[in-house]
């Protein structure tokens, strides 16, 4: 029988860290003003990180016998919590902020302290995954600077696999890493067509070597040796004979100096002979199909039958006015205004149109595809969108229906616009009409997993992993297709909360503008 105790022994090695009589370790850690020098004992931070154990032997001692390691990459806040665990196997992470706890799972690793950095890579992918989505590029980059986090590896990847358009259509797409790619590649499951992923990885090698000339018609054999070595990790991992023969000629002819001479012949007899066998290795096809569940089918109740009757011409205020969580009466009839043209609001008694709802986000869920699920041929709509951490409204009208069917389009037409509205700290609204109306609105159907409503090169997007208020991807940047930016900033941002509405125009029935005419010019 045996009797443990470790809570008395790590309280009592915790008090020995404070003990300033026998240390014989300064740490210095941290930059300029926000420095701190900390003592420790050689023998407590050999045994419990090696990385120290190897710091410590090739440390200089002073006249005092003291050794100092200095880590100006450490802030001082993490490297007290780090210097708790290796005294006393406790971290208390209760009040962190979680890009601390991120920061801390490297500075852990860095420290060779597996069992810290394992933990926390865990509690991340466990209890902060809305965080890890957020802040994908920051995290996702940085895990493949190291050969571990194979935990958060997966996790990206697995995200990747299902929607690969997050890193293949990112903009730093060709500064990731060489591991990185390697990693998605390597994937059977990848979602995406073999032959756009020959497209990105031969953008991925040029940005590679950037002294390649802009023209292909200009490279000489050099260059392609340039390119080819670039991608000698990459090349093996396409899975060529599962490219259609008809897309062959035209994407992968003009770089097929960068194939084995082998390899490009069995590629073009497969595209021509696809039952004849081929010397070249066969890799087998990606799993890209998936699953989709039904559309949902809202059966429509049986109305009794309308009776009309002749009764008073009711005063002109619609129900729907008091059924959106975001905008007011005021927003109504200034979006009334627009619609219309007007260069005056109109009051609000006067306002021609319903406003139907049809979505709202905290009612039906947050999900880019229940936008296109409940919103899917609906025509005349205004999207109106709160931005976390702000005062700001914004949102866009399309005079069109909104489509989930096969392509990715622009719409063309001359009469939607995005805006901005006032609201608390806003002063004003921004009306930005669309000046590009080629490009007005923009349909993507085999991301529409990811995007929800979209007016122009992302004039106004609303787009998310899973879920509009956790992921920090929407945004309003300027481009050329809309008069004016509708923000002061093109950062991403996440929501509050968003609803769609149905533009109705409202017809006065004839029985009632009798009624009301009568009224108003009575029969002698």
């Amino acid at each position: 029988m045996s009797f443990e105790f470790f809570d008395k022994l790590s309280q009592d090695f915790s008090e020995l860290l404070n003990d300033k009589k026998e240390y014989n370790v300064v740490i210095e850690v941290g930059k300029e003003e926000n420095k701190k020098t900390f003592t420790a004992h050689s023998v407590v931070l050999r045994y419990r990180s090696s990385y120290f154990g190897k710091e410590l032997e090739n440390a200089t001692t002073n006249e005092n016998h003291i050794k100092t390691i200095i880590k100006p990459n450490i802030s001082v806040q993490i490297f007290e919590i780090i210097l708790k665990y290796i005294y006393g196997g406790i971290i208390d992470i209760k009040n962190t902020d979680t890009k601390t706890i991120y920061e801390l799972m490297f500075n852990a690793n860095e420290l060779e302290l597996k069992e810290l950095s394992g933990k926390l890579e865990s509690y991340l992918i466990e209890s902060k995954a809305s965080w890890l989505r957020t802040y994908f590029s920051l995290v996702y980059r940085s895990i493949f600077d190291s050969n571990e986090f194979n935990d958060l590896k997966k996790f990206y990847n697995d995200i990747i696999a299902k929607h690969p358009n997050v890193i293949f259509e990112s903009e730093d797409f060709t500064s990731l890493q060489e591991t990185a790619l390697i990693s998605i590649l390597e994937r059977d499951d990848l979602k995406i067509e073999e032959i756009k992923i020959w497209d990105y990885v031969i953008k991925w090698g040029i940005a590679q070597n950037p002294t390649l000339p802009a023209d292909l018609k200009e490279w000489s054999k050099e260059n392609f040796e340039a390119l080819k070595m670039t991608l000698r990790q990459c090349l093996p991992l396409i899975r060529y004979f599962h490219i259609p023969g008809e897309v062959i000629w035209k994407k992968m002819s003009p770089y097929k100096k960068i194939l084995e001479e082998q390899l490009w012949n069995d590629i073009i007899q497969h595209s021509m002979s696809p039952n004849e066998p081929v010397t070249s290795l066969v890799l087998p096809a990606r799993i890209i199909s998936n699953l989709e569940l039904p559309p949902r089918i809202i059966p429509t109740p049986k109305l009794p039958p309308r009776t009309i009757s002749t009764p008073k011409l009711p005063s002109r205020v619609n129900e729907p006015f008091t059924s959106s969580s975001i905008i007011n009466k005021e927003h109504f009839a200034e979006l009334s205004s627009w619609i219309d043209r007007k260069s005056t609001t109109y009051s609000l008694t006067n306002i021609p149109y319903e406003f139907q709802l049809i979505l709202r986000g905290s009612r039906d869920g947050f999900h880019p595809k229940t936008f296109f699920n409940r919103c899917h041929k609906q025509t005349g709509t205004i999207v109106v969108a709160k931005i976390a951490g702000t005062d700001e409204i914004v949102g866009g009208y399309n005079p069109l229906a909104w489509n989930n069917s096969k392509g990715v389009v622009y719409r063309k037409t001359n009469d939607s616009f995005i805006f901005s509205l006032k609201n608390g700290n806003i002063q004003n609204s921004i009306l930005s009409r669309v000046k590009n109306n080629y490009r007005a609105l923009h349909y993507l159907d085999d991301d529409q997993d990811i995007y929800g409503p979209t007016f122009g090169d992302d004039e106004f997007v609303m787009k998310s992993i899973s879920d509009f208020t956790q992921d920090k991807l929407c945004r309003c940047r300027f481009k050329s297709c809309y008069e004016k930016s509708i923000r002061t900033n093109d950062e991403y941002f996440s929501i509050v909360d968003y609803e769609v509405f149905k533009v109705i125009f409202q017809t006065v029935r004839f029985d009632d503008a009798v009624s009301l005419i009568n009224k108003i010019f009575p029969f002698p």
